[in-house]
Parts: C-alpha cells; sequence; structure tokens
C-alpha cells in the first residue's frame, strides 16, 4: 500500500530474527517498510538501512559505562554506538509509523519518530534480560528498568510474546500490552515415519552460553544407543568460540552432530526429518522462567514430538495439545528421566497430535494482532 511509510528498528541480525521477519511480512501489508538492522535487506523491505555489526547497542564505551555507573540515564540513551548509527541512517527521513523491537529501541525510536507513533514490540521482559550476568544485573537493569518507566507511556502501542510477561509490564509500568507468540505461519507437512531402532532428537535455536546445550548434549551421552542428537545453532556473536568449545564437548560422539544453521524459511522442513524437538532451560531470569520461544511453534510446524523442561507457557501447550513430555526441571538427569521410557510407538502417537496442533499453534492469530494494532496507528483498514 503506498504512501503510509514505517520504519521497523531491530537490533538484531534482523534475517535471523523470525519474530521481526514476521512482523515485516504484516507490516509491508500496509505501507512502504524500511527496516534499520544488523545483516542484510530482508524481505518485505522497501529500504533497509544496515546498522555496522561491530557495533553494540547498549553503552558499552568507556563513557557509556560511567555514565551508566553514574545513572545518568537520559544523558546516555542515544550514545550506545549502534543507537548513533540509526541515528546517522535514518537521517532526517520522516515515517508515520515507527516500530521499536525490544526496549533498548525505544529510547531511539522516539526521537526519530519526531511525534508520529511509535509502536513498541517489547518481545521478552526488558529490565532482567541478562541479570545472570553481574555486569548487567548492576548497570543495565537499571537503566532498561529507567527505559520503560518513561518511555512506555509514550507508546502508542505495546506488544510481548506471551500473556505471563504482558502481566509484568501491567503490574510494573502500567502498560497494556498485546500478545504477539513466536508461532510461525501454517506447514502443511506430514509427520515422518519413526524407525523401529531410532528416536532422532533435534534441537535448533542459538549457540549463547546459559541455554543449557551443554545439558542436552550429556543428557544424549546417558541415554540409550537408540537416541541421536542432532542441533541446528545460529552462532552468537562471539567469532565461533562457544560453538567451538561444544564441538570439543561433542568429541568424537557419533550419535550427536552439530550442523551449519539454516534460515528460518528453510527451518522447519528442515526439522521434519526428525522425531523429537528438545529444549531444557534453567530458569536463570525471568524470561527464562516464563519462556516462550520460536522453537517450540517451529517443532510443532515440523511435526515433531516435544520434550521441554517446566515453563508455565510451554507447559500449557504441551499439556493442551498432548504434545510430549515435561522434564520436572532443566537439569541432564531430568532430561535423561523423561527421554528413557520414550517409545517408538509414542513418539508416533505425539507426531500425530502435533499434526493436529499446526492447525492452530501458528502465526495466524498473532499476525492479526499486529495487523490491527498498526493499521490503527496508521489510519488505514487492515
Amino acid at each position: 500500500m503506498a504512501g503510509k511509510r514505517v520504519l521497523c528498528v531491530s537490533f538484531s541480525d534482523i534475517n535471523r530474527d523470525s519474530r521481526v521477519l514476521r512482523q515485516v511480512e504484516v507490516l509491508a501489508e500496509l505501507g512502504e517498510v524500511t527496516t534499520v538492522a544488523y545483516g542484510d535487506r530482508p524481505p518485505g523491505a522497501t529500504e533497509h538501512l544496515r546498522i555496522d555489526e561491530t557495533l553494540p547497542s547498549l553503552p558499552q564505551t568507556p563513557a557509556g559505562v560511567a555514565l551508566l555507573a553514574l545513572r545518568r540515564y537520559d544523558a546516555v540513551e542515544l550514545t550506545a554506538p549502534a543507537i548513533r548509527d540509526v541515528l546517522r541512517l535514518v537521517g532526517d527521513r520522516r515515517y508515520d509509523l515507527v516500530v521499536a523491537n525490544e526496549a533498548r529501541s525505544m529510547a531511539v525510536a522516539h526521537r526519530i519518530a519526531a511525534g508520529a507513533p511509535v509502536l513498541a514490540d517489547l518481545h521478552e521482559w526488558a529490565p532482567e534480560e541478562r541479570a545472570h550476568v553481574r555486569s548487567w544485573r548492576l548497570l543495565v537493569k537499571p537503566f532498561m528498568t529507567y527505559q520503560c518507566r518513561k518511555y512506555l507511556p509514550k507508546m502508542a502501542a505495546v506488544t510481548v510474546v506471551n500473556d505471563s510477561i504482558g502481566a509484568m509490564y501491567a503490574e510494573r509500568f502500567g502498560a497494556a500490552p498485546r500478545t504477539v507468540r513466536n508461532a510461525g505461519p501454517f506447514r502443511d507437512l506430514p509427520p515422518t515415519d519413526v524407525a523401529e531402532d531410532r528416536i532422532r532428537l533435534v534441537h535448533s535455536g542459538g549457540a549463547v552460553p546459559g541455554r543449557n546445550i551443554e545439558g542436552m548434549i550429556e543428557a544424549v551421552r546417558m541415554l540409550d544407543a537408540r537416541f541421536t542428537l542432532d542441533m541446528y545453532l545460529v552462532p552468537a556473536r562471539d567469532g565461533g568460540k562457544y560453538l567451538d568449545s561444544l564441538r570439543v564437548l561433542i568429541g568424537d560422539e557419533k550419535r550427536i552432530v552439530l550442523h551449519p544453521p539454516v534460515s528460518p524459511a528453510e527451518l522447519v522442513d528442515t526439522l521434519n526429518a526428525y522425531d523429537v524437538g528438545i529444549f531444557s532451560l534453567p530458569p536463570l531470569t525471568p524470561n527464562h522462567r516464563l519462556m516462550l520461544p520460536n522453537k517450540i511453534f517451529d517443532y510443532v510446524q515440523a511435526r515433531l514430538g516435544i520434550v521441554f523442561s517446566a515453563s508455565p507457557e510451554t507447559d500449557r501447550i504441551i499439556l493442551d495439545h498432548e504434545l510430549g513430555a515435561i522434564a520436572a526441571d532443566a537439569s541432564t538427569r531430568a532430561l535423561v528421566d523423561v527421554l528413557t521410557p520414550v517409545t517408538v510407538a509414542r513418539v508416533r502417537e505425539l507426531k500425530r497430535n502435533a499434526d493436529k496442533a499446526a492447525a492452530v499453534l501458528n502465526s495466524v492469530e498473532d499476525a492479526a494482532v499486529t495487523r490491527t494494532a498498526a493499521a490503527d496507528l496508521l489510519g488505514v483498514r487492515s
């Protein structure tokens, strides 16, 4: 739709960020979309402004850290190197709607908007995103809390990943978020057959410390020879150091294979070859405790059984649709205990259940929430 101009701000490698890619797809139905993010131009964007990948999106320079320590948050909020780059790239362009992905982009989105409405997709709980890291807890948590207190009342609309996190924003900051889950589009795929002597586990996601990938590797070592594990991991921005440490941990274990990452568009087709999608995440932060990640929806669309560690949001989906089993906690032992009794017959049943659930656990409902919110702010018919 010509005429309406939308800016989508995201401090992620946008072509690896399934949530933002879906967001851009919806926004492109309503106007001409400019994206400003790390990485190449994504599908749906009319124009793309590429942030220098070497620049951090938080004020991590010595001057920035000093201002954080002194709690001079108004002075520091636009000084992060990537934020300065965004302001340079956007220049004097003007938009009818600005979409700010994650709390760290609210200040720069508000500055660029110059009075136009801003839709904040906060994704998860910003104040404690990495609260298990001491420097984050001491310096960044109070900054993010201040940003939410200052900018959430200025946002024309707010979305979050699930109802539990939305309730936290409502209670703490008086916001009224709408929920946009991390569900992908419906895929018309059949459940693949399960071999009589093999249960093919799979895990996809970021190669990020704290995601307990080591625990999943160790669990497979402890399981019997029926179980294999294939992993499709997106490298962190650490030059491959963490991935290298995982390769060392896997060593010569033939039942565990680490694959190169595949694009979001290819992921579900790739996962469809397997049997059970697994994830085990220690509840180190509120976002971990209340997780509702892309991968549970990817696993459903791939017609897999699911085994996750306990979490209220994912527990509800697994139990309501009879998709699999829930480990008591995020320990290696708990994962082994829940997988050991799994039979081939049970996996076949779970894959059939996933096939039924795929019709409802997809992005149709979530895209409608984004579409309605953006259309209302643009003054167009969705």
